[in-house]
């Protein structure tokens, strides 16, 4: 059985933003560490190299897909601990992506946001966003990793669809 989809497609000025939010029982900096130091990034997205800060470049390795290739991202803002955004250019476009977190009593509120310039890319990454989503909180718990296999293609309808809403 495939996971239930979360996302959301919000109409921007310039295209759309697709928007997935998760919650985790742990203080914000231990979130935050989560989603930013190398050693962690490494257990649910890929180990990344470099010196980080605004406007500068590290190398990040996306270690779950095929090939385990590099790919070279720009921190576009980084408000510890509660914003990262970044930003790439490869073979398949541009991707602009921000993590927010926000402290609610003893949980902490993951929003990503992936700026797109065409809402129909959702159908593709949305399923990715959600799985790699599920990876950090699998990670987190030492629970066993998703298989990409159970979020697409079986969510790239509800990408393309149901989860497109005029706000």
């Amino acid at each position: 059985m495939s996971p239930r989809p979360t996302g959301r497609v919000r109409s921007t000025a310039t295209g759309a933003d697709l928007v997935i939010q998760r919650s985790f029982r742990a203080p914000i900096e231990d979130v935050w560490q989560s989603v930013t130091a190398p050693e962690s990034t490494a257990r649910w997205f890929g180990p990344w190299e470099g010196e980080a800060g605004p406007g500068k470049t590290v190398r990040l390795q996306m270690a779950f897909e095929k090939g385990a290739p590099w790919c070279d991202m720009t921190i576009d803002a980084c408000e510890p601990p509660h914003r990262l955004a970044l930003s790439a250019k490869d073979d398949y476009g541009e991707w602009r992506l921000e993590l927010s977190l926000a402290a609610k009593g003893e949980t902490t509120e993951l929003t990503f946001t992936q700026h797109l310039t065409d809402p129909a890319l959702a159908g593709d990454t949305g399923p990715g966003w959600e799985y790699y989503l599920d990876m950090l909180v699998a990670s987190r718990l030492g629970e066993p990793l998703p298989s990409f296999a159970d979020y697409y293609p079986s969510q790239r309808e509800y990408y393309l669809g149901d989860a497109r809403t005029q706000e």
